[in-house]
C-alpha cells in the first residue's frame, strides 16, 4: 500500500492503534507487553489518559495525531484487557463501534524473530505463532497494520513462553525508553504519512 492509498484509508475513518500485552502490574514489564508500553506514551503524547470503553474489554484514548488540516488525523488508542490471546473480540468490538475500517487498525506488538529493539512495520501477513495477532486475525482478518517491535529470541534452551513473559533485562532497560520513543514515533508517521514512508524511515 503506498502513501496515497494509505491517505485514502485515513480519510475514510478514524485508525485504532492497538498496543498489545497482558493487564496487571505483574506484566507491566515484560517483554511481552512492550504494546503497552507504546500505547502508554502516544497516549502521553495525546494528553489524554487512558479509560474504560464502555462494555468492550478494553482501556481507550481518543484524540488526534498530526499537524491541523489534511494530515491531522482522528487517533483511538487501545489497550485490550482480555489477557493477550483474546485480543481479537476486544479489538474487533472497538473497531466496529468507532467504525474504522481494516486497513486503519494497527497493532503494536513485541516480534521474537527480530533482534531487540529493530522495528519492521508492514501491512497484513501471518502471526508468526503471536497469540496476540492471531486472535485478531480470527476476530476480522489479516488486512490491518503492524508495527513489530523486537525484542529477539530466547537464550538456549528457555522456553518461548518463559521468554515473552519475562520483564526486559538491566542490559536492555537502558536502551528501552528510546526504543519505546522511536516505536511511537514509526506508529505516528504511519498514521500521517503512510506505510511507504514509515517504513522507509523505521524499519531497519
Amino acid at each position: 500500500m503506498d502513501v496515497t492509498t494509505d491517505a485514502a484509508a485515513g480519510a475514510a475513518g478514524p485508525w485504532l492503534v492497538v498496543g498489545l500485552g497482558n493487564p496487571g502490574p505483574e506484566y507491566a514489564m515484560n517483554r511481552h507487553n512492550v504494546g503497552f508500553m507504546v500505547a502508554d506514551l502516544l497516549a502521553e503524547r495525546m494528553g489524554g489518559r487512558f479509560k474504560r470503553a464502555g462494555k468492550a474489554q478494553a482501556q481507550v484514548v481518543e484524540g488526534r495525531i498530526g499537524p491541523p488540516g489534511p494530515a491531522n488525523r482522528r487517533v483511538v488508542l487501545a489497550k485490550p484487557m482480555s489477557y493477550m490471546n483474546l485480543s481479537g473480540g476486544p479489538v474487533n468490538a472497538l473497531r466496529e463501534f468507532y467504525k474504522v475500517p481494516v486497513a486503519n487498525v494497527v497493532a503494536v506488538h513485541d516480534e521474537l524473530d527480530i533482534e531487540y529493539g529493530t522495528l519492521r512495520l508492514k501491512l497484513g501477513g501471518g502471526d508468526n505463532g503471536h497469540n496476540g495477532l492471531k486472535s485478531m486475525t480470527k476476530a476480522f482478518g489479516r488486512d490491518y497494520h503492524r508495527v513489530r517491535f523486537g525484542i529477539g529470541r530466547p537464550p538456549g534452551r528457555m522456553q518461548v513462553a518463559d521468554f515473552v513473559l519475562k520483564d526486559f533485562s538491566s542490559a536492555e532497560r537502558k536502551e528501552l525508553d528510546y526504543f519505546v520513543d522511536r516505536a511511537a514515533d514509526a506508529v505516528e508517521c504511519l498514521v500521517i504519512e503512510g506505510l511507504e514512508r514509515a517504513q522507509g524511515t523505521y524499519n531497519s
